[in-house]
């Protein structure tokens, strides 16, 4: 095979591995759910997390507005918590039992490792030191703030979807015109026969590369920093 031939063959074979990673990834974000807790992309699991927070802070003002202590309220919610917070909050209300509320607090936002976590959590710290009164005011809008977040995130992965659909197909047709200029017209192709052509082939695959890892890049948006753990880090400096 010419040295044409194999760069061509590299390119499709490339090309192909692109759009079958693309499919597969949009595979695995159903079946497996990847990525931990403190993702800087936006997930499936995460849009989870975010709507647990949602309810176990709703669920928290509630049972502080009946008149029950902020403590009484973490522990009364450790039986009723979303699935995904109810391994943390149970770790929470221990820390309680066996040590102050407040330590226990940041480390359930450590556990947790989320950012609108982190803004409930700086609200009950608040709380246990200044005894505010409108707490439960405050956890309507932070719940309310947490809804909201997991409607961007759904909106969010509706747009992942579209760049993936996009990139699938931008990479079938390059590998079809190829590979119709194989067979249909080889003559086309022979300027690429020589050592320049296939240099020229080689960098026409690296912008090519280059496109679709920038659409990629296109359907991720980082996470926001979480500022308990910045405070933390510094603090222990």
């Amino acid at each position: 095979m010419s040295t044409s031939g194999v760069v061509i063959a590299g390119m499709l074979m490339g090309a192909g591995a692109i759009t079958l990673r693309g499919g597969l990834r949009g595979t695995q974000v159903v079946l497996q759910r990847p990525k931990p807790l403190n993702t800087v992309k936006t997930s499936p699991k995460n849009q989870d997390l975010v709507e647990a927070i949602a309810i176990w802070t709703e669920q928290l003002r509630d049972t502080i507005s009946a008149s029950t202590g902020l403590e009484q309220a973490i522990i009364a919610t450790q039986h009723h918590a979303p699935a995904v917070l109810l391994p943390h909050v149970q770790r929470l209300v221990a820390g309680i039992r066996y040590g102050t509320t407040e330590e226990a607090l940041r480390d359930f936002a450590d556990d947790v490792a989320h950012p609108t976590c982190d803004f409930v959590v700086a609200a009950l710290v608040t709380a246990t030191q200044h005894q505010a009164r409108d707490i439960a005011q405050l956890l309507t809008h932070l719940s309310e703030c947490a809804r909201e977040e997991c409607r961007f995130h759904l909106r969010m992965w509706v747009s992942r979807a579209r760049v993936r659909t996009a990139t699938r197909l931008i990479s079938g047709v390059v590998v079809l015109f190829v590979i119709g200029l194989m067979v249909l017209d080889p003559e086309y192709l022979a300027p690429f026969m020589s050592l320049n052509g296939a240099i020229f082939l080689l960098l026409l695959l690296s912008l090519f590369a280059s496109a679709l890892f920038m659409l990629n890049r296109l359907s991720q948006v980082p996470m926001p920093a979480r500022f308990l753990s910045q405070r933390t880090q510094v603090v222990n400096a």
